[in-house]
Formats: C-alpha cells, sequence, structure tokens
C-alpha cells in the first residue's frame, strides 16, 4: 500500500456520506444500516481511516458456523464430529473507488484475519460470502477456499492464517 491508513472501529463521528465503493448495495448498507447492526451486536464494523480522517474502506465481522457436511472432505475428517464448526464471517468488506489499486483490500482483509486470530473467542476459520465472481477471484487469490458445492462461499482455517503469519491476505 502507497497510502498511510489508521483501522479503528466504526464511530459515530466518522462521515460515512461520501464512502463510494462502486457497489450500490455496499454503498447503502454503509450509509445506512451498518451502525444499526453494530447497535444490535450482530456485527462489528472496522473502516481505514486517512489522515483527513476519510473513510477508505470498511469491513464487518460476525459469529457464524460451518457445517461440518459443507467443508471439503479433506478438512473435515481431521475435526471433530459436531454438526458444525464456529467461526468468524467477514460480511462485507469494500474500498472507496478513489483507494483501489493501493492494496487495501488485501490490507483489510488481513486485518480481519489478525483479528480473528487474536480473539479470544474460538473460531475455527474465517467465511466470506462472495458477491460476485470478481469478489471470490479476490478471495481465492489471497488464500481462501471455495466450499465445494457453495463456490461463492470461501473459508481459510485460522491455524492455516496464524501458520502464514496472516500472511495469506497480504
Amino acid at each position: 500500500m502507497s497510502a498511510p491508513f489508521a483501522l479503528a472501529r466504526l464511530q459515530s463521528s466518522h462521515d460515512r456520506t461520501v464512502f463510494k465503493s462502486g457497489s450500490e448495495s455496499l454503498d447503502y448498507y454503509f450509509r445506512q444500516q451498518v451502525t444499526q447492526d453494530v447497535r444490535r451486536r450482530v456485527t462489528a464494523c472496522y473502516v481505514a481511516l486517512t489522515a483527513e480522517p476519510r473513510i477508505a474502506g470498511f469491513y464487518t465481522l460476525a459469529s457464524a458456523g460451518l457445517l461440518l457436511s459443507d467443508l471439503p472432505a479433506s478438512v473435515s475428517k481431521k475435526l471433530p464430529r459436531y454438526p458444525s464448526v464456529p467461526a468468524v464471517r467477514m460480511g462485507r468488506l469494500a474500498v472507496d473507488v478513489d483507494f483501489k489499486g493501493l492494496g487495501l483490500g488485501g490490507a483489510l482483509l488481513a486485518d480481519a484475519l489478525d483479528r480473528a486470530i487474536r480473539s479470544d473467542i474460538a473460531a475455527y476459520a474465517l467465511v466470506v460470502d462472495a458477491k460476485d465472481e470478481s469478489a471470490a477471484a479476490f478471495y481465492r487469490h489471497h488464500g481462501l477456499i471455495a466450499l465445494p458445492d457453495q463456490p461463492m462461499t470461501l473459508f481459510v482455517p485460522l491455524a492455516t492464517a496464524r501458520r502464514a503469519g496472516a500472511g495469506l491476505a497480504r
């Protein structure tokens, strides 16, 4: 990344009105709904801030579960025989159009992985639902694996990310 950014939890003082990722649904969510979800404790939102401060990107994290039967057999055979394993879901990730091409998306993914790894709450993997093939390609490029029957849902075991030093996303 060539621009310096500070990562922080979304605060009410952060101006979300000028954020524009190029995705109407992501922009609408960020401007209109994210604070309600944070207040209801169904998600946590983190932002990348410029020195001004302007929001250059954001992502959300929430608790989730992965069905053991959805995981690749090579992975599920190594896990306890529970119906599901705990996970951290990165629900949304977006970069403002003025900051695309700087590696900020990968840096936000790396930060999400690091937060999930450092959490005291047990989780097996970070999971994402890609909104389109371009997003799925981004996540595959950064080391996430598609579920066999759900190619738009990708995951990475946190133990794998920890061993890689969360370098999967860098």
